[in-house]
């Protein structure tokens, strides 16, 4: 199999939000779908390497936040099965409770920031069971339930039928943020932030046999242990830090800043350029891991 990592120039930042073309003799397949609002990048994309929407008729969701998920109607209108993690898919089959909730969030920047999103007709989702395999385009699509990031995340192992040793994983979120060869952030936005849970898909992933992860901000890493080390340190060390601040239930507006310039310096500690910087930021903004870190400790302590 051949896989395609594709930029989708997020707000035109480089390498924020990926999708991955999965391509066999006997197909395309799609890993993540990016939000509506980077829809016509990804038509263009998609349109330079002599495909279009309609060539694909599986996409795979790690999970259904907008960064992930949100373009999926598109290629379900094409004809496209979609699938997704169940506790997702009533979502996506009537996406209003969650696009308003987002609303309230986001305001005016929902459609710049995201797009619009339409309901899948429910006959194109398909939720898969833990540890399921779909066979798809001559490959082996293995779903593993990953909550700690969202109770609504799957990692997909992906394998061929013709070459069995060879396994690569999509991690989506849960196995973290890295920009080029930055160090790894853990993205705790709300409101499913679960530290434990995220520690034991951690653990899960190490044992998989897949050596190769596909991180869908941003691309391909190697160095699978040393990665996923750090990733859980630091999500504990961020939880640490939030902790006080939850437990005197200080307003986020106050802590929002004082978290941004924590992980910032982190970041240029280990030699991230500071033009980078917003590029981690894009993709796993400040305010958003605040609020979900907050809520975590609240919700733990009540």
């Amino acid at each position: 199999m051949k896989i395609h990592t594709l930029d989708l120039q997020f707000l035109g930042i480089e390498k924020s939000i990926a999708v991955f073309v999965l391509e066999t003799r006997d197909g395309l397949a799609l890993v993540e779908c990016g939000p509506a609002s980077t829809l016509p990048h990804l038509q263009n994309a998609l349109r330079e390497n002599g495909w279009k929407l309609a060539d694909f008729q599986h996409v795979f969701l790690s999970h259904i936040h907008f960064d992930h998920a949100g373009a999926a109607w598109a290629f379900a209108e094409q004809g496209a099965k979609i699938y997704v993690h169940p506790k997702g898919l009533p979502h996506l089959a009537q996406p209003e409770k969650l696009y308003n909730s987002a609303r309230m969030i986001y305001g005016d920047d929902m459609d710049r920031l995201w797009g619009e999103m339409r309901p899948i007709p429910e006959n194109q989702l398909y939720a898969p069971e833990n540890g399921e395999i779909i066979e798809a385009i001559g490959l082996r699509f293995t779903a593993w339930y990953t909550p700690g990031h969202a109770v609504h995340h799957i990692a997909w192992e992906v394998s061929s039928s013709q070459e069995p040793l060879e396994r690569v994983l999509f991690t989506g979120d849960v196995a973290g943020v890295r920009m080029g060869g930055g160090p790894v952030m853990p993205p705790c936005p709300p409101p499913d932030i679960q530290v434990e849970d995220w520690l034991a898909s951690i653990q899960m992933m190490r044992d998989l046999p897949s050596e190769r992860f596909f991180l869908t901000h941003f691309g391909e890493i190697g160095d699978k242990n040393s990665h996923l080390d750090a990733l859980a340190k630091r999500l504990l060390t961020w939880a640490d830090w939030m902790r006080p601040h939850a437990e005197a239930n200080t307003a986020p507006e106050l802590i929002v800043p004082a978290f941004q310039s924590f992980v910032n310096a982190e970041l240029m500690a280990a030699g991230v350029a500071k033009e980078d910087l917003a590029r981690y930021e894009a993709a796993n903004p400040a305010f958003m891991s605040v609020a979900g870190l907050m809520r975590y400790w609240k919700k733990k302590n009540n």
